[in-house]
């Protein structure tokens, strides 16, 4: 077994390290999700966690891991003799992004089943998380599946399998710790809400602190077994504190006044429901614990607000979590001095993570009243730029209010990866039939099995309880579930779009679409074209947020390279299929039909929109041509792409996204 990576060896990232000995101290706290770059020894910490965990005693032989001072009544190894128990160091288990449903709650040993004719459960990893660490690396990155198991265990704390005849529970209790990179998607908010604590965690930028984490780095990756034990001391002081903060938390008193300034709080940033009180006011008792106190003080509750909250605050979906460092200042101060506990604590509070006392808020933590448009760069407020052809490059427009969308749907059965928008075969799902297995079976069918193999018992001679099944009597279950798409955005940001009124509401109902795929699972891209040329603004991803802020801070002027932009996009997703060739594309041209510059840039631009249609892509064009004298140029752009144009009249989400769908389902038809 490799040597971990010290915990108390990690450089710097304070507010990740504090949120993991909370953890420790009280797992009712909830656990951790860590947020931030590649390369921010997110896994790193984690992983060292689970060597200062406090060992934990089991019953002998359970696979299940009971307490043996309060066994399972319902444990499926059970009952329990008394007695019998043997200790070990606390588990941390790693859910693989692409882990099976049954890999995850266990399933049928299917071996057991067909040879010997008995029911028998193979545990799955919650039962071996069971008082122990889940830890899920790329959580965002999940599948909306295995997201729903999580969910029932960490609402219930038990497991439930209920499949394929058989009938278990078991216990699931476990401290969840996920870490993400925003920049390839955000998570659920039913699965965000159910992490306790989070942190966002960067790189330093102090040469210094990145010179000692190389210097760190480079030893133990040397002589892992050496640089650990230079720490073992250090290790030893930490693992103590915890459990010496464990055997205080019961005494620690939280006042009224502690309680009156958590629930003012939460009621200040508007967190839905009440976990995020419950889990303030764990989270500074743990934090009061931790300092060897046995109240707590004011300070502990503003530490409790910058870890319990950020992730919880309603904020618009395009919008980065955080906080508001003066208005919790402000809240804490007026609900404050009503208790013994939180009289002194507002004078000079703890730091805390991402300022220090009265702290500047963040731009993106005071929004201005202007929805998604907090933390956008300004338009300029001089004169208008000019309607059409002009050369100079105008400052961004905001974005109007954007709208829910009609569901945008590909038309057949697709095998992309899971998602919520159209439907495919995939691993996951709803059964509707049986058949075959074409190569390696992978779901079993066990209904469709026996039936298979009752026909032949007689005549391959069994004798005893289990089923005689060869391989022709397998089948694989056929399943039928939602997969994602990418929606590929070739948006015209020339000078004859710059006119603000159009632009504003051409990106308003962008972000509308946007908004949906976020809400879909979709990866995205987006392609714009100005000047004498196009640009991959942003390559297709899964982080639908980082397209808002692309389109938000979009420029407009100069001429219209259409072809340029199609043949872009064109080149876009020939690459993308390469990568990922079961996700289907859907193509919104956004753009008033114009073409200028170079030779025949009309006819080339019809040329690059006839490629879309040989291949079959969906596409949508959204005219926004303007004025008494239409042209009607989108319209034919439309017509060569193989699909369809709205005029920007027209231009409201829901009538998109319907119009989107109908072109789908008119494709289909034809």
């Amino acid at each position: 077994m490799s040597t971990p990576f010290p915990f108390t060896a990690v450089v710097g990232q304070d507010d990740l390290r504090l949120a993991l000995l909370l953890n420790a101290v009280s797992p009712a706290v909830g656990g951790v999700l860590v947020r931030g770059e590649k390369g921010t020894a997110k896994s790193t910490a984690v992983r060292a966690l689970s060597a200062l965990m406090p060992e934990v005693d089991v019953v002998s032989g359970c696979r299940f891991s009971c307490d043996p001072d309060s066994p399972d009544p319902g444990c499926p190894d059970g009952p329990h003799e008394p007695g019998a128990f043997a200790s070990r160091p606390a588990r941390m288990v790693e859910l693989p992004v692409g882990a099976s449903e049954d890999r995850l709650v266990g399933a049928l040993d299917i071996e057991r089943a067909l040879a010997e004719g008995v029911k028998a459960f193979e545990p799955g990893l919650l039962a071996d998380a069971h008082r122990g660490i889940l830890y899920v690396d790329e959580v965002n990155l999940l599948h909306d599946h295995l997201v729903d198991l999580l969910l029932d265990a960490a609402a219930m704390g038990a497991s439930y399998v209920e499949r394929e005849g058989v009938s278990v529970r078991h216990a699931a209790r476990f401290l969840l710790v996920g870490t993400m990179n925003p920049e390839e998607g955000e998570l659920r908010p039913q699965l965000l809400d159910r992490f306790g604590l989070t942190v966002e965690v960067a790189a330093s930028r102090e040469p210094d602190q990145r010179v000692e984490v190389v210097r760190r780095r480079l030893a133990y990756d040397d002589d892992p077994a050496g640089f650990a034990a230079r720490w073992a001391d250090e290790e030893a002081a930490v693992r103590a504190r915890i459990m010496a903060a464990r055997e205080l938390l019961p005494s620690v008193r939280l006042g009224d006044g502690a309680l009156r300034q958590i629930a003012a709080t939460c009621a200040a940033f508007e967190v839905d429901g009440m976990r995020a009180d419950i889990v303030m006011a764990r989270t500074a008792t743990a934090l009061a614990a931790w300092a060897g106190r046995t109240e707590v003080l004011a300070e502990d509750v503003r530490q409790a607000a910058l870890l319990a909250l950020p992730h919880r605050r309603r904020r618009n979906p395009f919008d980065a979590p955080g906080l508001d460092e003066d208005k919790l200042d402000e809240t804490l101060e007026e609900f404050g001095g009503q208790d013994g506990p939180g009289e002194d604590g507002d004078d000079d509070p703890d730091p805390g993570p991402g300022g220090g006392p009265g702290g500047q808020p963040e731009p993106d933590d005071a929004p201005q009243g202007d929805g998604d448009a907090a933390a956008r760069p300004e338009a300029g407020e001089g004169g208008e730029p000019q309607p059409s052809g002009g050369a100079g490059e105008q400052s961004p427009a905001r974005a109007a209010e954007p709208f829910r969308t009609k569901v945008l749907s590909v038309p057949g059965l697709g095998e992309g990866a899971a998602g919520r928008r159209s439907r495919a075969r995939t691993e996951h799902g709803r059964t509707i039939g049986a058949r075959r297995p074409r190569g390696a079976l992978t779901k079993l069918h066990l209904a469709a099995t026996v039936q298979a193999a009752a026909p032949h018992q007689r005549a391959r001679g069994r004798s005893g309880p289990g089923l005689v099944v060869r391989r022709d009597d397998l089948r694989q279950a056929s399943r039928e579930g939602r997969e994602g798409n990418l929606v590929l955005f070739v948006v015209d940001a020339s000078g004859s779009m710059a006119a603000r009124q159009r632009m504003s509401a051409v990106k308003g109902a962008v972000l509308s679409l946007l908004l949906d795929a976020y809400q879909r699972r979709d990866k995205v891209g987006l392609v714009t074209f100005r000047g004498s040329a196009a640009e991959v603004a942003l390559p297709p991803t899964s982080s639908v947020d980082a397209a808002a802020v692309r389109l938000e801070s979009l420029p407009t002027g100069g001429r219209t390279p259409l072809a340029a932009g199609l043949l872009r996009a064109h080149e876009v997703l020939r690459v993308e299929r390469l990568r990922d060739p079961a996700r289907r594309a859907l193509v919104v041209v956004v753009t008033d039909g114009r073409a200028t510059g170079g030779p025949e840039p009309v006819a080339l631009a019809g040329r690059a929109a006839r490629l879309f249609a040989a291949e079959g892509t969906a596409s949508v064009v959204v005219d926004c041509e303007s004025g008494p004298v239409r042209l009607g140029l989108a319209g034919q752009l439309a017509g060569e792409l193989g699909g369809t144009a709205v005029t920007l009249d027209e231009l409201r989400a829901d009538s998109i996204a319907g119009l989107v769908k109908d072109v789908q389902g008119s494709r289909r038809a034809a």
